[in-house]
Order: C-alpha cells, then sequence, then structure tokens
C-alpha cells in the first residue's frame, strides 16, 4: 500500500505528472546497509593492514580511521563535496603515511574499508521492480552518495540489471553530494531531460527530498526503513511526494508508459 505524505489526495503522476525517468539512491534504496559489529570491523580491518604492511594494532587502528572517517564525513556535508578514492585517503584517511604509497593503493583500501564498516544487502524485490519499470518505459538512472567509484556499478552488473540504467552518477566521482542539487541536475542533463521530467526514489528525506526539490524534480518518493524510524511529522522540505514500505509498490505508482505492457 503507498502511503501519502500529507499532501492533498493527487492522481497517479503518469497521469498528472508525465515522469519520463526514474532515478534512483542505492543505499537504503536499492539494498540495505547493516553496521557491523565492532568485533567484526576490527577482522576485516586486519586485511587492510596486512595491504599496507603495517604492524599497527587492529583495534586501535579501526578506531582511528572511524574517528578520521567521521570528520571526514562532516567536512563533505557542510561542503556539499566528496572527493575520490586517492584524494579520501591521502588527505583525510591516512594522510600521515607517505602519499605515494597510499594513492595506488587507495581504491583497495576504500573497498576493504567499506567492507569493514558494513554488510550490503540488496533487497529481494530490487531486480523484479527495476526491470518492471524498465520494461514498462521508463528511462533509469542511479544517482547515490558514495565514497566508492566502483561498489554500485558492480552491484548492478552483479544483480542483472545494470543495463536498465542509462546513466550511473556517482558523488565521489563527479565531486558533488546530496543534498545539493548538482549530482541529480547532473543525471538529468545526462539523460537529455528537464528536471521536472524526472522522479527520484530515496530513503533519506533530509538528503534526498532536499535535493530533488532544489533540483526541480517532479516527484519525490521515500522508502521507509525500519531500522531508521522517521519523526512523526517533516518539515514541508523534506516532506516526500509518496511514502513506500516496499519497491514494488513503485509498480503500483508508475503505470506502462507509451503503450508498454506492464
Amino acid at each position: 500500500m503507498i502511503a501519502e505524505s500529507g499532501r492533498p489526495p493527487q492522481a497517479a503522476p503518469a497521469v498528472t505528472r508525465p515522469i519520463e525517468a526514474i532515478l534512483f539512491d542505492m543505499g537504503g534504496t536499492l539494498r540495505r546497509n547493516l553496521k557491523r559489529a565492532e568485533s567484526a570491523r576490527v577482522e576485516v580491518v586486519r586485511r587492510l593492514l596486512d595491504r599496507l604492511g603495517s604492524a599497527d594494532p587492529a583495534p586501535e587502528f579501526t578506531r582511528l580511521l572511524e574517528t578520521r572517517e567521521a570528520a571526514y564525513e562532516a567536512w563533505a556535508h557542510q561542503n556539499l563535496t566528496e572527493l575520490g578514492e586517492v584524494d579520501l585517503w591521502t588527505r583525510w584517511m591516512l594522510p600521515d603515511w607517505p602519499a605515494e604509497k597510499i594513492g595506488p593503493l587507495a581504491m583497495d583500501l576504500n573497498i576493504i574499508w567499506r567492507e569493514a564498516i558494513a554488510t550490503r544487502h540488496v533487497f529481494p524485490e530490487t531486480r523484479e521492480t527495476i526491470l518492471g519499470l524498465h520494461r514498462r518505459g521508463y528511462r533509469l538512472a542511479l544517482v547515490s552518495n558514495t565514497t566508492s567509484s566502483v561498489d554500485s556499478p558492480g552491484t548492478l552488473e552483479r544483480e542483472g540489471i545494470a543495463a536498465c540504467f542509462e546513466a550511473v552518477v556517482l558523488s565521489c566521482v563527479v565531486g558533488k553530494r546530496k543534498p545539493g542539487p548538482d549530482i541529480l541536475l547532473e543525471a538529468a542533463r545526462r539523460l537529455g531531460l528537464r528536471p521536472g521530467r524526472c522522479a527520484y526514489v530515496g530513503d533519506r528525506p533530509e538528503w534526498d527530498v532536499v535535493a530533488a526539490r532544489l533540483a526541480d524534480f517532479s516527484l519525490t518518493i521515500i522508502l521507509r526503513n525500519p531500522l531508521r524510524p522517521l519523526p512523526p511529522s517533516l518539515p514541508p522540505s523534506q516532506t516526500p511526494d509518496f511514502f513506500i514500505d516496499s519497491l514494488t509498490e513503485l509498480l503500483d505508482l508508475f503505470p506502462p508508459r507509451n503503450g508498454k505492457r506492464a
């Protein structure tokens, strides 16, 4: 069942708002990220230390990286900026190590660190929903805040849905991040569409709805996360047009376009 956000009732967007493209966030939207327990995180960090050839104690090194990542996240959010793997690791995560050593390792270090932070599980309904929307004639794109240039594209490939996405726009590649609108506007530009012909599906109102509204997207949809309940009320700038509890509800919300079959 689709629950509306408290706005006046309205017809399906394909009727009142001619949507051509549906853009998706990744974490929390197409898959769930679950933080690892501290002990499990430390075990993964041992692999990172091996890659560095370091004998530093893994628990202390883990806490060091956690502190530095938190500082980077605060800076990136404040400046609506995202760094690529090399700059992230040479400037923020391991600035006390020689850049000429860390730079060539940055991609591998980032992959291992992200594995240490959380496990990532694609929702069972993701593939069915993406294929269904693609068959219905919607153009699809992925737009995500991320420190990895390879993780999201690899996930789409493994799920067999990469061909459904005409554009993959990642904050660490374009250098901008939500809640700024630039990353969404870049995706619309790559699709050759006016923002008003686009809808955005995410899970964080404070990032996803705000960014889509600033980009003048026509429709915003939030997938509720039972592990991170939303407050009872949201400010207008964060209130989506629709809340959903499962991605499959998008197949109710978006009927076939241009004579396509469901």
